[in-house]
C-alpha cells in the first residue's frame, strides 16, 4: 500500500487549489501534484529539504526567473561526465508559499504549462484489409 502524502504535500495541494482539485502521489522519492490528471507541480528534496517546484514552459520561463525562482536541475552521468539537466519546473516564489491567494497566479501559470504540454493523441490510420 502506498504511503499517504506528507503534511507538506497536503499543504502544497491547498496552496494550488485555485488550479483545481489537487492530488498528491508518490513519485521518485517525492510527490507529483496533479489536477484533472495533469501534473502541475512536484515536491522534491535536492539536498536542502522538500521544496515545491511548479511546471513551466518557454512562454513563462522569464516570469519565474524575474521572480528569482530556481530552476529544477539534477545531475546525471553521460559518457562518464556529470551533467546538469534542467527540467521545466521552477521553485515557487517564497511569498507565494504563504497562502492560496498568493499562489493563485503561479498555480495558473503551472496549469497553463501542463495544458500546453499535453499533446493530442495521434489518430491511428486504419489498417488496410488483406
Amino acid at each position: 500500500m502506498a504511503s499517504p502524502p506528507s503534511d507538506f504535500a497536503l499543504y502544497c495541494c491547498e496552496l494550488l487549489s485555485s488550479a483545481g482539485p489537487c492530488v498528491a502521489k508518490r513519485m521518485f522519492g517525492g510527490f507529483g501534484l496533479s489536477t484533472d490528471g495533469l501534473t502541475i507541480a512536484i515536491i522534491a528534496d535536492l539536498g536542502s529539504g522538500e521544496k515545491l517546484w511548479l511546471k513551466t514552459n518557454e512562454d513563462h520561463r522569464a516570469q519565474w526567473e524575474t521572480a528569482g525562482c530556481e530552476r529544477f536541475t539534477y545531475a546525471s552521468t553521460k559518457d562518464g561526465k556529470s551533467v546538469a539537466r534542467g527540467m521545466n519546473y521552477y521553485s515557487a516564489p517564497e511569498e507565494a508559499m504563504d497562502s492560496a491567494h498568493a499562489m493563485a497566479p503561479w498555480a495558473r501559470l503551472a496549469l497553463e504549462a501542463a495544458l500546453a504540454a499535453k499533446k493530442p493523441a495521434k489518430a491511428r490510420k486504419p489498417r488496410a484489409k488483406r
